[in-house]
């Protein structure tokens, strides 16, 4: 009898969702502080959304590098 092997969660996928978290939370921060006139808050929650954004698309370019050298691509 074979047991299949449970698949472990990808780090890397789980960093990207990480990152996506924060990037819409921050967004959502960001346009908050518009609406209540903290412009300065509002720049700099912008800034860490944008920031989180890049690091979960460096995080999915990752994980199709890797998943592409898996297959042999």
């Amino acid at each position: 009898m074979t047991q299949a092997r449970a698949e472990r969660p990808n780090p890397v996928l789980e960093e990207a969702s990480r990152e996506l978290e924060a990037a819409a939370h921050d967004a959502q921060v960001a346009f908050d502080c518009i609406a209540l006139g903290e412009l300065n808050r509002a720049h700099t929650t912008a800034l860490t959304a944008r920031v989180a954004a890049d690091a979960a698309v460096t995080a999915l370019q990752a994980a199709l590098l890797a998943a592409g050298v898996a297959a042999g691509f």
